[in-house]
């Protein structure tokens, strides 16, 4: 019986061990996470419509902090600008230096060097503009359209201004990677109707990654959390079936002894 006992001990303490350990490593992570997050992204909530359906106004997003050289053709960034207000604004990059942006070109999409683009993200599904422009885009600019294009005041507008429209990589302070609010928006798909263009389309932030520290720690903190209560509930299970067995046994004894 002594055997029996160091060896549950040795359980014992294995298991506490165990979900110590679980709670710790639960801990780095779940705050890691957040830690991570809090340093790679910054939330911002869109101010208007113009980049619906994509996003809309009121919904809060996480931007990747990154550097305007990083932003290619099709990424929805942050900026801000002189000639645009000097205000936080959220426009899809349609042209980087050097482009030559049109519209409309084939079936009325938006051409960029002369090859149609694909924008499924768009409200409209007809033209990509109402109103036709070219634009040369200067080397280090950028050139920005609104999805909702019919609504959008974005480089369409200040065609007339230096730069044709366009704004200096410079302005750009971060990249949109998801919706967090409402919690049906997810991540935000870069679109592969520029990844035929020479430089690609962008790759997603570690959102993803982010998110998945943070329900890993969780769980693992839940776990070992749960780990004692459980235990002790099994183990005072064990206690009564083995002293009901016992007691049985001795009635048993006694009562052979009688007859």
């Amino acid at each position: 019986m002594s055997g029996k006992g160091r060896t549950d001990d040795g359980r014992g303490r294995l298991g506490s061990a165990l979900s110590g350990l679980a709670v710790a490593v639960g801990c780095v992570l779940f705050l890691g996470g957040f830690i991570w997050g809090a340093v790679v992204y910054q939330p911002y909530t869109v101010p208007t419509d113009s980049m619906s359906p994509t996003v809309m106004a009121g919904d809060r997003v996480l931007a990747q902090r990154i550097d305007g050289g990083q932003v290619r053709r099709g990424d929805i960034v942050v900026f801000r600008d002189a000639q645009w207000g000097d205000m936080p604004m959220v426009k899809r990059v349609v042209g980087v230096g050097g482009d030559k942006i049109a519209c409309c070109g084939d079936r009325g999409k938006l051409t960029v060097n002369g090859t149609a683009v694909e924008e499924p993200y768009l409200r409209n599904k007809g033209l990509a503009s109402r109103d036709s422009f070219t634009a040369t885009v200067p080397k280090g600019q950028l050139f920005l359209l609104g999805d909702e294009r019919s609504g959008s005041l974005d480089s369409r507008v200040h065609l007339q201004d230096p730069g044709q429209g366009s704004v200096p990589r410079s302005a750009v302070t971060a990249r949109l990677d998801a919706v967090a609010w409402p919690l049906d928006g997810g991540l935000l798909d870069r679109p592969q109707g520029f990844a035929a263009l020479p430089g690609g389309v962008s790759q997603p932030g570690p959102v993803k990654l982010m998110v998945g520290s943070v329900a890993a720690g969780a769980l693992l903190i839940l776990a070992g959390a749960a780990y004692g209560p459980i235990a002790r509930r099994l183990s005072g299970k064990r206690r009564g079936a083995s002293g009901s067995g016992r007691g049985g046994a001795g009635r048993g004894t006694a009562a052979a002894g009688v007859g």
